[in-house]
């Protein structure tokens, strides 16, 4: 308890110098916390949008359909396969597609295409799209289309233009179907807003006459802790024909984005702390070097040399933690606010949405980073305090006793 109040009071014998290095450790990790957040802010944002778009959390084809896309690739007994699905109560909700590479076709302008049929009220609990209306309503009425604003402005259509779309069907033979656009929708991803039309299965099943095939399932689950599993359950119950995948064997970068973050996070934490590490160093060297004849006369009355080491060693963890914890009360402080009222990035929106970044960032910071970060520091003020507490032990009580003060 005496070596605390000791180390505690040493700190404090230059006030100036003391404050210096509190005031940079709070603010490098202030700063460092609050970038942390944004950071995986971004990409939590990222895999969020993706899955709201229609990525969703689990997707199911043919292994034929994975392969070729063609439109006779369909899943087969859909109904058994839903009866399935249903069966899982960490499934939450769950869509079909049908999907049709094709062409689109304004009374100027052609554009290539992918046509997805589907079912409007299934989709509304799956995906995002019926919510990203920004013109219009979403698809209520036979022989109607929604389409993203990037194709909009590339065919120079606007609601209740006419569209052509044209398609290969069942037997090769091409289809011709004008449709009125019912809705404009934009996402946070101008490539999937370029790419994409929407319109009725209904409506696709009049022109094939047949029923709609059905080459996608795409579930929504409770609890992402247990996606794997779910998966595996899945392809372990459907036919071998069938392919279960998560969304992170469906779009691998955003899957090592999602393993890396942390990774990169601590790094970047990592990289603060070692800077602040030699400012720490300086302050304990110039702290030692001032009490050099103070620590002759501890070591000439008995004093272990081991205790003597401690003691620099606790100055330099109150050092650093009394500075981490308003780094880091500040950090959480700014991190929270900024959770609730969220960042707008809308002016610079047009290049984050290349990139499926939403305009609207919120930070958040994973509860592990706070663990991690306490090690880290620990560590940081343990090496920063190694040098000058060896330099300590080191002295000759003799020849430090007539140091000039």
């Amino acid at each position: 308890m005496m070596m605390l109040i000791f180390a505690w009071k040493n700190i404090w014998r230059n006030k100036k110098r003391s404050f210096i290095i509190l005031a940079a450790t709070a603010i490098g990790l202030a700063a460092g916390i609050f970038s942390v957040g944004l950071m995986t802010g971004m990409y939590d944002s990222m895999v969020d949008s993706a899955i709201n778009r229609g990525l969703g959390n689990i997707q199911l084809h043919t292994t034929a359909y994975k392969r070729d896309q063609l439109i006779r690739q369909y899943l087969p007994n859909i109904d058994s396969v839903v009866q399935v699905i249903k069966k899982y109560p960490d499934v939450k909700s769950y869509t079909t597609h049908s999907i049709i590479e094709g062409m689109a076709s304004s009374a100027t302008i052609a554009s290539g295409v992918s046509i997805v049929a589907i079912d409007p009220e299934l989709e509304k609990s799956v995906t995002a799209v019926s919510k990203s209306i920004v013109e219009g309503t979403y698809l209520e009425k036979p022989n109607s289309i929604i389409i993203g604003k990037k194709l909009a402005d590339k065919l120079k259509i606007k609601l209740r233009s006419r569209v052509v779309l044209s398609f290969a069907g069942m037997d090769g033979n091409i289809i011709y179907a004008a449709f009125r656009v019912a809705g404009i929708f934009k996402t946070d991803a101008s490539l999937f807003d370029g790419m994409n039309v929407f319109i009725l299965q209904n409506d696709l099943s009049t022109l094939l006459g047949t029923q709609a095939p059905i080459h996608e399932i795409i579930l929504r689950t409770h609890n992402s802790l247990l996606l794997e599993q779910t998966k595996n359950e899945l392809q372990h119950q459907l036919p071998s024909s069938i392919l279960v995948e998560s969304w992170r064997d469906i779009s691998p970068d955003m899957k090592l984005t999602a393993d890396i973050t942390d990774l990169t996070n601590m790094i970047f934490l990592g990289m603060i702390l070692f800077a602040l590490l030699f400012g720490l160093t300086n302050t304990l060297m110039m702290s030692v070097l001032d009490r050099v004849r103070d620590f002759g006369v501890l070591l000439a009355v008995g004093m272990y040399r081991r205790r003597l080491f401690s003691m620099i060693i606790l100055e330099s963890l109150f050092l650093s933690f009394t500075g981490g914890i308003v780094g880091v009360l500040i950090g959480w402080g700014l991190v929270q606010y900024f959770k609730t009222q969220g960042i707008d990035l809308s002016v610079v929106s047009k290049g984050l949405s290349a990139y499926g970044i939403p305009s609207m960032l919120y930070p958040y910071i994973r509860s592990n980073v706070y663990g991690e970060l306490t090690v880290m520091m620990i560590a940081t003020s343990i090496i920063a305090a190694m040098y000058p507490a060896i330099k300590a032990v080191r002295l000759k009580p003799v020849d430090a006793i007539r140091t000039i003060a």
